[in-house]
C-alpha cells in the first residue's frame, strides 16, 4: 500500500471490543493503532498494571479512501466516526502526538468535551517538550487538561505548573 494516499480514521467498535477489533484489523494487513493506557488496578490480593483502551470504543486505522469499506466489515466494527457527513480523517501529527503522550504518562483519563479553546501553550520539557496545544484548565494540584482539536477528547495528565509557557 502506499502510505502517501492513506489517512488515519477514527472507528466505533462495539464496547470493550477495541484489542479485539485491532487484532482482526492487523490480521487483515491494516494499519491500526489502539491507544493503551497503564493503569494500576487493585485485586483483593495485589495491585497490578494493566493496559487498557484509551478511548473506550474507538481504534484509529490508516487506509486509503478505496480501502474504507473493508474495515467496516471487520466483526466488531460498528461504523467510522463522522465528521460532515464523511468518515472523520485524523491527522497524523495527533496520532504522533497521542503516541508520545501516553509513553510518558500513565494513567490518563479521557474526557469528551463540547468547548471552545482556552489558552494556547507550549511545554518546555519532558517526551512533549516544544508540542503546542490548547490548555482547558489548570486546577491548583497541577492536573492540566490538554485538547487534541479534531478527535472530540480531552488528555488529562499531570504537569508542574512552571513546564507550560503561554505562546
Amino acid at each position: 500500500m502506499n502510505t502517501e494516499k492513506r489517512s488515519w480514521y477514527a472507528v466505533y467498535t462495539k464496547p470493550r471490543w477495541e484489542k479485539k477489533v485491532s487484532k482482526e484489523l492487523e490480521k487483515k494487513g491494516i494499519e491500526v493503532y489502539c491507544p493503551l493506557n497503564k493503569v494500576l488496578r487493585k485485586w483483593s490480593d495485589r495491585m497490578k498494571t494493566i493496559e487498557e483502551p484509551l478511548f473506550k470504543s474507538y481504534v484509529f486505522v490508516r487506509v486509503d479512501k478505496k480501502d474504507i469499506t473493508e474495515v467496516r466489515y471487520v466483526d466488531g466494527v460498528l461504523n467510522y466516526v463522522y465528521w460532515n457527513c464523511k468518515p472523520a480523517v485524523v491527522k497524523d501529527e495527533e496520532i504522533v502526538a497521542i503516541r508520545k503522550f501516553l509513553s510518558e504518562y500513565e494513567d490518563v483519563e479521557v474526557t469528551s468535551y463540547d468547548i471552545r479553546p482556552a489558552d494556547r501553550v507550549m511545554l518546555n520539557t519532558g517526551v512533549m517538550m516544544g508540542a503546542t496545544g490548547h490548555i482547558l484548565r489548570v486546577l491548583s494540584n497541577n492536573t492540566v487538561e490538554v485538547r487534541i482539536d479534531s478527535l472530540g477528547f480531552l488528555l488529562t495528565a499531570k504537569f508542574e505548573k512552571k513546564t507550560i509557557v503561554k505562546v
